[in-house]
């Protein structure tokens, strides 16, 4: 059995969760992102062959899965930063396929990555303030008149400074942000996407490189986010943060969806053991090559 630490779904979830059967494909009552027959090939290999999916609203849900499981490459086609050769998915309703990322974003779609995308030369103020949209001193014309956008920039500002003062990263504010440790960074990626105040975040392996002081934190801000009211999908390795503060967990291996449920589902299921371990996780090996029964010599 995998180790669980988690709560049913509902005692600190949300309740739209409650009583949802644990099977691949189960609808949701309020899905916020769905996806149906998504399948992205890279020359002969299939990476991700989806056939449904649906992420519920307001939840926190991991998808989790063994290196090369095809987590990432589905995180960026849900994201729009990649097109699958098949299928379509959808956001509030909305169909994404051929939409650009940035409008994506703008739509309330926001992830970060697995390696931070941080402006290494600019401070952490300006940082924040580039993730804020629809800046009237970016156009043209516009940027030669301070008139017209410098309220804005306090608004941003404030907004910024708001943000940062939350994230206990205040105090490094005219700090260029190449001098952040990688845990930092992760704080400020994560800092920055609420800048537009979006409705989900997608966060690509949140824990990665970050040294254990700094994961308490982020693990707060992550559930916080939930009980904002927002929707956050995360790809993780570190079980202990999936089963800790996940609602619902979704479980790939070779591109496919094997399981969802909730963590103490998900942490009782044979089909995510033999990913995780093989199949033959529960067998003795003696010194003889090809012996995986105890006591002998295979029978094949």
């Amino acid at each position: 059995m995998l180790a669980s630490s988690a709560s049913p779904v509902g005692a600190t979830g949300p309740a739209g969760l409650i009583g949802i059967e644990g099977r691949v494909g189960v609808s949701k009552p309020d899905p916020i992102v769905v996806a149906d027959g998504i399948v992205r090939r890279f020359g002969g290999v299939t990476a991700v062959s989806v056939d449904h999916l649906e992420f519920q609203r307001g939840a926190i849900t991991a998808l989790i899965g063994p290196n090369g499981a095809g987590k990432t490459t589905f995180f960026n086609l849900l994201s729009c930063f990649d097109q699958p050769q098949e299928g379509s998915w959808s956001f509030n309703g909305t169909p994404l396929r051929g939409v650009a990322p940035h409008k994506v974003a703008r739509m309330g779609l926001i992830r970060t990555f697995q390696l931070t995308k941080v402006l290494s030369k600019m401070t952490v103020l300006e940082n924040m303030r580039l993730g804020a949209t629809g800046q009237r001193g970016e156009r043209f014309f516009a940027g030669f008149a301070r008139s017209l956008w410098s309220r804005q920039e306090q608004e941003i500002t404030g907004r910024a400074d708001e943000l940062l003062e939350r994230f206990k990263m205040h105090h490094m504010r005219e700090q260029f942000a190449g001098q952040m440790s990688g845990g930092q960074r992760k704080l400020l990626e994560m800092a920055r996407a609420l800048m537009t105040s979006p409705e989900l975040v997608m966060l690509d392996e949140p824990m990665a490189g970050v040294n254990p002081a700094l994961k308490q934190s982020l693990l707060g801000h992550v559930k916080s986010l939930r009980d904002e009211g927002r929707t956050v999908i995360f790809v993780e390795h570190d079980m202990d943060m999936v089963f800790d503060i996940s609602d619902w967990v979704v479980v790939m291996a070779e591109g496919r969806v094997i399981a969802e449920g909730t963590p103490e589902q998900i942490g009782q299921n044979q089909a995510v053991i033999d990913a995780y371990l093989g199949t033959n996780h529960d067998k003795e090996l003696d010194g003889d090559m090809g012996n995986t029964t105890p006591g002998g010599p295979s029978d094949e």
